[in-house]
């Protein structure tokens, strides 16, 4: 017989479990259990409480660059982006970059959530792909956007571009490209 708490096996007739102790109805036409690892109720893993077991080798190699690039943008946002007489302003300093900053959180979260769970604990209504290329794409254009677009300077001063703006227009560029490439590719037939 198997305890319906903990799923030990127990000896027929017993009228409490010896491994944890809840009472036994002692019916011999109790369910049989599911198989090890199986999850109960027909739940799938993801909603059965999987263990989160970190693993890079659940990413791809797109996964993997578009995710380490990202990582690299999001840091740049807090490097200076420009300078003028000594003094500089990060990445940050065009109020619409805390959208590439939210967006590479959620990717990042993302990604290490892919390979922290064989099957994700939901269901996105896009694929990965797809995901990657939204938010990377999003990305690139407001880091673009961002690198043209420096500060007015005025009354002769000059505002030139620090290096988080050049790693930042990079790593945003690095991260676009493995998933962004093959989509023009295939809209333009090349």
């Amino acid at each position: 017989m198997i305890c319906s708490q903990c799923g030990n096996d127990v000896a027929a007739g017993s009228a409490a479990c010896p491994n944890c102790g809840a009472q036994l109805a002692g019916d011999a036409s109790q369910p049989a259990p599911a198989p090890a690892g199986a999850p109960a109720g027909g739940a799938t893993p993801a909603a059965a409480g999987q263990a989160f077991n970190f693993d890079l080798q659940r990413l791809g190699r797109n996964d993997l660059i578009a995710g380490v690039a990202t990582l690299v943008l999001f840091i740049t946002l807090f490097l200076p982006w420009f300078t003028a007489l000594g003094q500089s302003v990060n990445g940050l300093y065009h109020g619409y970059m805390y959208i590439t900053l939210i967006i590479a959180l959620v990717l990042l979260a993302y990604l290490v959530l892919r390979a922290g769970f064989a099957q994700l604990p939901f269901n996105l209504p896009i694929k990965n792909e797809q995901l990657l290329l939204i938010g990377t794409a999003v990305n690139f254009v407001l880091t673009l956007i961002s690198f043209v677009f420096k500060p007015a300077g005025g009354f002769g001063i000059s505002i030139g571009w620090g290096v988080g703006a050049w790693l930042g227009l990079i790593a945003a560029i690095v991260a676009v490209v493995p998933e962004g490439l093959p989509f023009v590719r295939a809209r333009t037939g090349r």
